[in-house]
């Protein structure tokens, strides 16, 4: 099992490990996961990412492979902005969703950790006759989250870059702490943060954390678990790949259609997501809120109609911290889509009663 370069720092710390995308992970810290998501929702947390997967292409054809591979329109981004796009299969599943940068002489993937191999695998295989080198360079960056209200004041004092100056998706090269970094302003929370992407040893990996960690105390600055970053993006109604997007969902029925650009020329995948979008889907990923006590609506639940026609299954849903309510995502029948539509969510032998609700969750 592989672990990141701040391994060490999350067993001081006694987070709880545990095995995630080929990593052992911090799951979660001592003081709990809703002490973790409300210290991000209100201050400012750290996340260690540092699996995540990081490819890189170059050369001549690298944006039209790009956007052979991809759903989004690449050829959009200027230099130092990133979108959110995706890896679609032929059939029009999805490989992957991931990040694209255009970094200037070349673009960046990255992907999802625990999808590094397949995803690897499956870019080489496309290549064709396209004039790129591809490197996987995964192994050689460390990424940390600064995310939440305060992040900015915290890494503000890190580095002589103007971060309140870098807009949404998109980042810039700099110092941070001393350091070579990527610094980008995106994040996996729905709040004010960064992504910072940098090269090291352990010793540096330290080195960054600290000084970090130094900068936010006065902020109340904590590290955060994979556990709260999963309910963090709950409430946003972001997507995670394995959960509400896979090789069976069409970027349509996945609620990505807006990220999904039919008109930029041909893409793998194309035909089927056209078809798609052109029809309609027959299902849809919706969010769902419940009244009920005692429920925790969970990955594969199955989702039925008042009349009690199974219309679905839910696809991912927990305790929101801020709303204190059920919530969750699932896939339903397109005619019970529409926010306030009443559904049922079977758990344990028992069905509690829901509603669609428009995304996010929380604002």
């Amino acid at each position: 099992m592989k672990a990141t370069r701040f391994y060490s720092i999350h067993k001081e710390l006694k987070a709880k490990m545990v095995e995630f995308a080929g990593f052992e992970m911090p799951i979660q810290y001592p003081q709990g996961i809703i002490h973790e998501h409300l210290v991000v929702r209100k201050q400012v947390g750290v996340f260690d990412v540092s699996h995540m997967g990081e490819f890189e292409v170059r050369g001549k054809d690298a944006l039209a492979f790009v956007q052979h591979i991809s759903v989004n329109d690449a050829s959009k981004l200027a230099i130092g902005q990133a979108q959110y796009s995706a890896l679609p299969y032929n059939e029009g599943g999805l490989v992957d969703d991931m990040l694209v940068y255009n970094i200037g002489d070349y673009i960046m993937l990255v992907v999802n950790g625990a999808n590094i191999d397949k995803d690897w695998a499956w870019v080489n295989a496309n290549k064709g006759n396209f004039d790129v080198e591809l490197t996987d360079a995964s192994d050689d960056f460390n990424l940390l989250a600064v995310q939440g209200p305060d992040s900015l004041k915290t890494l503000q004092k890190l580095t002589e870059t103007d971060l309140s100056a870098i807009e949404y998706y998109h980042f810039t090269f700099g110092k941070m702490a001393g350091f070579d970094a990527i610094i980008s302003r995106t994040g996996y929370t729905g709040e004010l943060g960064f992504e910072i992407y940098f090269k090291g040893d352990d010793e540096v990996a330290t080195k960054m954390w600290n000084a970090i960690f130094e900068a936010g105390a006065e902020f109340g600055i904590e590290p955060i678990g994979l556990a709260a970053r999963d309910t963090l993006r709950l409430e946003k109604g972001y997507c995670l790949y394995g959960n509400d997007i896979d090789q069976t969902t069409n970027p349509i029925e996945a609620s990505l259609g807006w990220i999904t650009k039919i008109n930029k020329g041909e893409f793998v995948g194309k035909a089927p997501i056209a078809e798609m979008k052109e029809k309609g889907a027959t299902r849809k990923l919706v969010g769902f809120i419940s009244d009920a006590d005692k429920f925790i609506p969970r990955h594969h639940y199955e989702i039925y109609s008042p009349e009690g026609n199974k219309i679905g299954h839910v696809t991912s849903g927990n305790i929101s911290p801020i709303l204190n309510k059920p919530i969750g995502m699932g896939y339903v029948e397109a005619a019970f889509s529409k926010p306030d539509t009443e559904i049922e969510i079977e758990a344990r032998g028992k069905r509690f009663k829901a509603k669609v609700a428009k995304l996010p969750f929380v604002v």
